[in-house]
């Protein structure tokens, strides 16, 4: 059934969507924090619980792209109640988990159900709202996306600290039941597609590729990269099979990913600019909190206090381009998100150690306005010219790439941090020298004692510290880089008016 604009169906349908949304988004970072906690539970060592984020990003990672498939020959609908009601078992069944291997199975559980709820929440809403209101659409959507992953460590870091580690993933039960009722009740179901055949090959190859890929990201660091043999493996088994999923798309009748999908110039830019996104999002969230509890000594509270203006800058900016969308050309937006973002992390590498909380919340506050401007006008510039039965497939596709950005992104800082600390550590202790005059004179005045161990290992220890804060700062000015490379791509977007809607393009909202 198809509801004329203005039905109040539509804005039901939106609360629903934003639960499932928040849902998913907040289970990627709200467990972070409880790791420590479920460390000691469950008798496990570092590496052992590890796999608790390495299982479920794994799982959403491979499962994601088979959204669009999953779509068009079950129903939407169908798909996207299934997707709830598993993660919510799944969220049940980790917060009771009793040992280390029942926790790693079900979150493997978790992210194969959650992989689809965040591209199908998007296709919903691109669904429900015509054309001229889809920067309104893209805006509410954003905020669970966005805010969720910002916003993550702050709550699971108080349930854990008040309540226990296994509310992280209790709190997912009122989600999942509000969802699922709202999903059941409003959400209109789509045409099915009986015969539209599954590419076991095409699936199988970028399972792997995608697979190995995300093993090589998780775990490279732990191993030294390509020092160690199975990083290399998994390398060039990811460069392998992607390759070879690629090639098979272009040459197979019915591929599992079908190549019109990239004849859309604004939906392959797109998806280059969200792969940036998913690495400023939480690469830059990777390194605030433990630069503020371990070289500041912030309490873990407060860290999520400080932290929690970003996801606030985040709210206010997609409500005013959820306004600005239909008067403003979506790439101005994005270019103005893309500068605010890239000045607040050029402030960040002028951090010191005697910056006020005020300093911190400041910067998050202008990074949150600027992923805000960026991710809403993005996502609605991506899909405006894209042919709606490539939908499905699209946001899944759009999403998994945010996915991947944040999983480079995050191994790519934590790397460039660990190397730069060795380095600054080293160039600082060469002008520490009995000939120094600032050694003496701070000898002189009592604040170390270079006479005795302890004293030298006192300011060996501030040596260390003095050059891990600078390798947060040089990360800082890396992401700086980073974001200001991206605008280059704004000059490949057509603009979002550049196509008008298609006659197929229904309002499904019952």
């Amino acid at each position: 059934m198809t509801h004329a604009p203005g039905t109040p169906h539509r804005g039901l349908v939106t609360v629903s969507v934003m639960l499932a949304t928040i849902m998913q988004a907040l289970d990627m970072t709200i467990a972070n924090v409880a790791l420590p906690h479920m460390q000691g539970s469950m008798s496990a060592t570092q590496d052992q619980i590890s796999w608790v984020l390495t299982s479920y990003i794994v799982a959403a990672a491979i499962f994601m792209p088979l959204t669009g498939f999953l779509s068009a020959r079950f129903g939407r609908k169908r798909v996207f109640l299934t997707a709830v009601v598993g993660f919510t078992i799944a969220s049940m069944l980790c917060g009771a988990a009793q040992n280390l291997t029942q926790i790693v199975l079900f979150r493997l559980l978790q992210g194969v159900f959650g992989a689809s709820l965040v591209p199908l929440s998007q296709s919903v809403l691109l669904d429900t709202y015509p054309r001229e209101q889809h920067g309104q659409a893209m805006a509410m959507w954003g905020v669970g996306v966005m805010v969720g992953p910002i916003l993550g460590p702050t709550l699971g870091g108080w349930l854990t600290e008040y309540y226990n580690w296994r509310w992280v993933f209790y709190i997912n039960l009122p989600f999942g039941i509000l969802a699922w009722l709202g999903l059941a009740a409003f959400v209109h179901e789509t045409p099915i597609d009986r015969s539209r055949r599954f590419d076991l090959l095409g699936f199988a190859l970028l399972t792997l590729g995608i697979g190995a890929l995300q093993m090589m990201l998780d775990r490279g660091e732990t191993l030294d990269w390509f020092s160690h043999p199975e990083v290399v493996a998994e390398a060039i088994a990811a460069g392998l099979f992607l390759y070879l999923f690629v090639a098979h798309m272009f040459t197979h009748d019915h591929p599992f990913l079908e190549p019109g999908l990239f004849r859309d110039r604004n939906f392959s830019v797109g998806l280059l600019l969200i792969f940036v996104v998913g690495i400023i999002l939480l690469a830059t969230m990777a390194l605030l909190p433990p630069l503020l509890q371990n070289l500041m000594g912030y309490p873990v509270i407060k860290v999520g206090y400080l932290l929690g203006p970003r996801g606030v800058g985040t709210m206010f900016a997609m409500m005013a381009v959820g306004r600005l969308a239909q008067r403003v050309d979506p790439r101005w937006l994005i270019l103005l998100g893309l500068l605010l973002t890239s000045l607040s992390q050029w402030e960040m590498t002028h951090f010191s150690m005697d910056i006020t909380s005020w300093d911190i919340v400041r910067t998050g506050l202008v990074q949150g306005l600027g992923l805000g401007f960026i991710f809403v006008p993005l996502s609605t510039i991506t899909f405006a010219t894209l042919t709606p039965r490539y939908r499905n497939e699209g946001t899944a596709l759009f999403s998994l790439m945010r996915n991947i950005g944040s999983s480079i992104g995050i191994s790519i800082v934590v790397t460039y941090l660990s190397r730069n600390m060795q380095a600054n550590h080293a160039a600082l202790a060469d002008f520490i020298t009995p000939f120094s005059l600032a050694v003496r004179e701070a000898a002189d005045a009592g604040a170390f004692d270079l006479s005795t161990p302890a004293g030298i290992a006192a300011l060996n220890g501030e040596v260390t510290r003095q050059a891990a804060f600078l390798a947060y700062l040089q990360d800082f000015r890396l992401m700086t880089w980073v974001t200001l490379a991206a605008i280059p791509l704004l000059a490949l977007l057509k603009p979002s008016q550049a196509r008008p809607p298609a006659a197929d393009e229904t309002f499904m909202a019952e």
